[in-house]
């Protein structure tokens, strides 16, 4: 019996010790803790407000007006600028990356008289990164297999030019052209290059519509132009939309320069070496060689693209 008494009296003692604590913490003290939490709360919500977006009036894509009237289509542009805006991490690398990429997509969009608008239809591709989708269209233009050979590019184990920047931002243009001439609109001609001219053909005799705004598309296809236009007004108008950067907060391009080769390679690596750099570097400023070394039993003439000395620190065996 004594032995429960005293742990009864541990209990009370216990008790009481947590009431005198929680008297203190409920005590003038406390209060000014949560008072000041309430400040923080009430200085965050005035300086961070989720807004809508005003959607400018000349809103167009390669110069072809989008449709205000409907009031369907401007749901489907708020849409696209919402989460084109709010997705502020994803804007802010296509803003640094397009700083990067843009002054040499858009010198070849323009020799071949293509809109400079198609340069956002790269940026809604692949997000200006040599990525390979499910279905296997690779590179910054998201070009398939078959379509690269069939427009002149080296597609194998061995070299894959779908990365390369220059000759795929071509090949682009050339299929733009070509489908141009067939759909007489620049907006049917990137929702082709979405979906395919098959694609859109068979929706258009079905529908007996012409238009891209006139016709139900599947959901990516329907939804493609409206993302271009929404990622070409925020990435050409950072500050309207909230962004604060800064010039020396874009990416750039390493100058580099070009050495020929026309002969087997037997490895990158060693080659990289020669030049002071090392594999990763090399394949970095030429992604379209697939493998360590280069078979090139043709003696074909490949240009290798070397980033000049003082970019990169030396990594050659020995440093």
């Amino acid at each position: 019996m004594k032995h429960i008494k005293n742990i009864l009296a541990a209990i009370g003692l216990v008790v009481v010790i947590g009431s005198l604590i929680f008297a203190v913490q409920s005590g003038p003290e406390h209060k000014v803790e949560n008072d000041g939490a309430a400040d923080t709360e009430k200085n965050i919500s005035d300086g961070y407000k989720i807004s809508a977006i005003e959607i400018p009036e000349d809103l167009n894509f390669a110069g072809e007006q989008v449709p205000f009237e409907d009031p369907e289509i401007m749901e489907r542009v708020d849409r696209e600028f919402l989460v084109n805006t709010y997705w502020q991490s994803n804007a802010l690398l296509l803003m640094k990356r397009a700083n990067k990429y843009f002054p040499i997509i858009e010198p070849i969009l323009a020799k071949n008289g293509i809109p400079d608008d198609f340069k956002y239809l790269a940026v809604a591709e692949s997000g200006l990164q040599n990525v390979v989708s499910h279905a296997g269209a690779t590179g910054f233009w998201q070009i398939m297999k078959a379509t690269g050979k069939e427009y002149g590019l080296e597609v194998n184990s061995n070299v894959d030019e779908r990365y390369h920047i220059e000759k795929s931002t071509q090949v682009a243009c050339d299929y733009l052209k070509k489908w141009k001439k067939r759909f007489g609109s620049w907006t049917l001609t990137a929702a082709a290059y979405n979906a395919g001219p098959g694609g859109i053909r068979k929706y258009m005799n079905i529908q007996k519509a012409d238009d891209y705004y006139d016709l139900l598309l599947g959901e990516e296809t329907g939804r493609y132009v409206f993302r271009i236009l929404a990622i070409k007004e925020i990435i050409s108008n950072p500050d309207k939309y909230g962004f604060a950067v800064e010039k020396d907060d874009f990416y750039n391009a390493v100058p580099t320069f070009s050495v020929e080769v026309d002969a087997a390679v037997g490895s990158w690596a060693d080659f990289a070496h020669e030049y002071e750099i090392n594999y990763k570097v090399l394949k970095r400023h030429n992604p379209w060689l697939r493998e360590p070394h280069l078979n090139n039993a043709s003696g074909k003439k490949y240009v290798i693209e070397i980033p000049n000395k003082g970019y990169y620190r030396n990594t050659s065996p020995g440093q």
